[in-house]
């Protein structure tokens, strides 16, 4: 895409996207360029009338009852389906539960039960802090597991693969960058060293194609709250290839992850399928969110979405680059739009308080320690005239120095 972009050509593009109709169903004011779905996604309309209904009938009315009634005890399955659909898996491999680091502990221990003699966890440096903290505390339990770490003890993470390698845990998304990973390629040498691997998906799921049975992982995890629009601490997922089904073990065995739960045996039996990564009630309400995220998605090419999101992203970097290069901005994302998951992550000196300016304007980003503005591109909403709009008010804060105002630079909890 030419440098030369005008609004103009942004508004012409913007007639013709296939996908303009979906903005219509996020509940998004007006003047907000939402820029931060890689960290939290918007409101989808549809959840205020599934809530209420949840509410004001299923619960205020249905009251237990609704755990048969409205599906609430199987909800965990229902929607693991719905999110199977989406990224390449089976019905009956993935299960909407608990929260991501949960979902990490477990089919970490999932994984090592399956690698007796095998005393290796592997990992990047770079990963989402929670995988790190994760791995942690695994090891604190089982002793005699070491952990080895790209960008520590290895330039690149292959080089780690050995026969002590029980699995390995990787990112498919950079959080910081929206960098993508060739998890294919790298799970094909993993399993050549006998490892098990372990996919994060946070920042793929609904933003890029992904596809467990295509890169042949054996378990994987991701969250409801970022692309897919399910609301803030919303239920994460896990995922387990059919193949190790009734093969693996996890130490959070609560009586949701019981084969026959209403029985109330006193010792447990592992469930069928990756109900065995279940472990204690659900936030019913919670996974009624999730259930109107997932809706958007129902009539959705995740290809031709994905390609929109390359085009907003290209358009967003190459005006950033003639516009905010000569300011002092550089790219922590690849600058090749075919390695990054849309995000757009950029560098400055000042990068906390020229965020703040950004988002005083109603351009919404975020940033993370020590330079980086992340710029989420999410093509569901995001319209090719937010994104000229978007570099067109960095450009300004920038050329006027409004980020030095002290509003900008008094750092809040969450950046």
């Amino acid at each position: 895409m030419p440098n030369t972009v005008s609004r103009e050509d942004a508004i012409a593009m913007d007639a013709n996207d296939e996908f303009s109709h979906k903005r219509q169903e996020f509940e998004l004011e007006d003047g907000v360029i939402y820029m931060c779905g890689n960290s939290l996604g918007p409101m989808p309309k549809k959840a205020f009338s599934d809530m209420e209904k949840t509410m004001k009938h299923d619960w205020a009315k249905g009251l237990i009852t609704s755990q048969n009634t409205a599906g609430w005890f199987m909800m965990t399955d229902i929607l693991g389906d719905r999110v199977a659909k989406l990224l390449g898996a089976d019905k009956g491999e993935v299960v909407v539960t608990d929260a991501t680091g949960l979902n990490i502990y477990k089919t970490l221990h999932a994984a090592i039960s399956m690698q007796p003699g095998r005393n290796t966890i592997v990992c990047e440096t770079s990963s989402f802090p929670t995988d790190l903290y994760m791995i942690e505390g695994v090891t604190s339990l089982l002793r005699n597991m070491q952990v080895k770490l790209e960008g520590r003890d290895a330039d690149n993470i292959e080089d780690l693969f050995n026969s002590d390698t029980a699995v390995v845990l990787l990112n498919q998304v950079d959080y910081r960058s929206g960098e993508i990973r060739d998890i294919k390629g790298l799970t094909a040498k993993a399993h050549a060293a006998g490892a098990l691997v372990i996919s994060d998906v946070c920042h793929s799921a609904g933003a890029i194609p992904v596809d467990f049975h295509d890169e042949n992982v054996d378990f994987a995890i991701g969250c409801t709250y970022k692309y897919l629009n399910g609301g803030p601490g919303a239920p994460a997922f896990a995922y387990a290839a059919r193949r190790h089904h009734g093969k693996f073990t996890q130490p959070l065995t609560g009586w949701h992850g019981h084969a026959a739960p209403f029985k109330f045996e006193q010792s447990y039996r592992r469930a069928e399928g990756a109900r065995a990564l279940l472990t204690g009630s659900q936030p019913a309400l919670s996974q009624i969110a999730v259930g109107a995220g997932l809706d958007v998605y129902e009539d959705i090419d995740i290809n031709k979405l994905y390609n929109k999101g390359k085009k907003l992203s290209a358009m967003f970097a190459d005006l950033v680059e003639e516009w905010c290069g000569p300011y002092g901005v550089g790219f922590y994302s690849p600058r090749d739009v075919n390695r990054r998951n849309g995000q757009v992550s950029l560098t400055h000196e000042h990068g906390y308080p020229v965020m703040q300016a950004m988002i005083a304007r109603r351009v919404i980003g975020d940033f993370r320690q020590p330079n980086v503005m992340r710029f989420g591109i999410a093509p569901l909403y995001l319209r090719y005239t937010d994104i000229w709009n978007a570099a067109n008010h960095l450009r300004e804060i920038l050329q006027t120095e409004e980020w030095q105002q002290d509003r900008f630079n008094v750092q809040n909890l969450v950046t």
